[in-house]
């Protein structure tokens, strides 16, 4: 009722301003103000970003041996029997010593308990936890299950089907050894990027993920966790008393509330965790809807201590805010078509042209930074970074922004359930390599 209620009054608050600008002021102030905005903001990312690389080229950052905190890998484990000991096998290869690995199964109906079960008689590293028939579901309920048997001082969380690289938790560790630091999260890739349209689009969407990441990290604003390729301290777990079991995104729900505590979160481009993009339209549907709700959600939970707070730095809440804008940004775009239609119908004064100039040059923005992010991670040359990102922008508007309209208005009509909605492992074609 709370999120409903709070959703309820900030759309309220959003059309109220909209009808009072279009009567009192010439959209063209709103374009010229919107592009400033966005410029000011882009460029000061973009300067700190270079300020970083500047530093590090001088300085550059390395592996510490003396860093070495005994590390908890926790993988939870829902039907995952067809990938799930490849998954291990790969993590067992990594060049680190002081950790152990827990293997989670969440009520699985398929062989994952038994395979589990094989993998911790085989590896010395390996034990296996099975959760009761009746547990409480989702991943934040399996993982605070995982940490009452846990020894580490910190909790690297995997899904299922990541890989990784052998040097992935020393370059982890390089972000690890400030007492603020509560948690610190790998860059993660598409594995199977070149197995359809879908799976190339969503390499596309996690680039720009990891553009606006390095983004984030440089200025030491909101970073965010990402579920996979995650490592949390124990220390900051404790302070904020566990993953929420009443949260469908665990991952996006724990950065939110490490914020307000005034944790740092830091992001590592060069730790990279491979994880199967989803194959089909009905799965990606599923999987984002999953997403938006729960970072909404989490947005009108915790709105007031973000607004609030006085553990949390300045710059982290601005940029948590200017985070919001994103779904926030569909709602007002689709109200001021309606308004300007409404308007240009009625015969009324209008700045319906200069609202189709304001859609076009947010579009603008949004496709130069997806060029820039193929540019620099990607590193296609100028006209396939184009081309890829004309591509991704439509795949964003078609996908993203019917979501974002959908979920609000699951929000605001409907009860709020633990629909997990989750995703099938073990669908990539064979020759898929990191």
């Amino acid at each position: 009722m709370k999120d409903r209620v709070t959703l309820v009054f900030i759309l309220c608050c959003l059309l109220a301003f909209l009808i009072v600008f279009q009567n009192y002021f010439n959209t063209t102030f709103a374009i010229i103000f919107l592009i400033g905005f966005m410029t000011l903001y882009m460029i000061y990312m973009y300067i700190a970003v270079k300020h970083q690389k500047r530093i590090l080229k001088k300085n550059p950052v390395i592996y510490d041996e003396k860093i070495s905190p005994f590390i908890s890998i926790l993988i939870p484990c829902h039907n995952e029997g067809v990938v799930i000991k490849d998954t291990v096998e790969n993590i067992l290869q990594v060049d680190y010593k002081n950790y152990e690995i827990i293997l989670i199964d969440d009520r699985s109906t398929d062989n994952t308990a038994d395979i589990i079960k094989e993998l911790e008689t085989k590896y010395d590293k390996v034990t296996s936890l099975i959760r009761d028939k009746g547990a409480y579901p989702g991943k934040s309920a399996v993982l605070n299950d995982a940490v009452k048997i846990a020894k580490g001082e910190a909790y690297l969380v995997f899904d299922a089907d990541a890989k990784i690289k052998p040097d992935f938790i020393k370059l982890l560790l390089t972000k690890y050894n400030s007492d603020d630091v509560g948690a610190i999260q790998a860059r993660k890739v598409i594995i199977n990027a070149d197995q359809n349209f879908l799976t190339a689009c969503q390499y596309n969407e996690y680039v720009m993920d990891t553009h606006l990441q390095v983004g984030r990290d440089a200025v030491k604003g909101a970073v965010e966790l990402r579920g996979n390729g995650e490592l949390i301290k124990k220390s900051a777990l404790k302070d904020i008393n566990g993953w929420n079991n009443e949260t469908i995104t665990d991952d996006l729900d724990m950065s939110t509330r490490l914020h307000i505590k005034g944790w740092d979160i830091r992001f590592v481009p060069d730790a990279i965790v491979y994880e199967e993009g989803v194959i089909t339209i009905s799965a990606l549907i599923r999987q984002r809807r999953r997403w938006v709700e729960g970072s909404i959600r989490r947005y009108l939970e915790y709105i007031w201590d973000v607004l609030f707070t006085k553990e949390m730095s300045l710059r982290v809440g601005f940029d948590l805010i200017a985070y919001i804008s994103e779904f926030l940004l569909p709602l007002w775009l689709i109200a001021e078509i309606i308004i300007q239609a409404f308007r240009f119908v009625k015969g009324y004064e209008n700045y319906i042209l200069s609202s189709g100039i304001l859609i076009i040059v947010v579009g603008i923005f949004f496709a130069s930074g997806l060029v820039y992010s193929f540019r620099k991670y990607s590193h296609y040359d100028t006209s396939k970074a184009i081309l890829q990102a004309v591509i991704t922008s439509a795949y964003f508007i078609t996908i993203w922004f019917p979501i974002v309209i959908f979920i609000v208005f699951k929000i605001i009509f409907t009860k709020r359930t633990m629909d997990w909605g989750k995703t099938i492992h073990g669908v990539i074609k064979e020759g898929c390599k990191i």
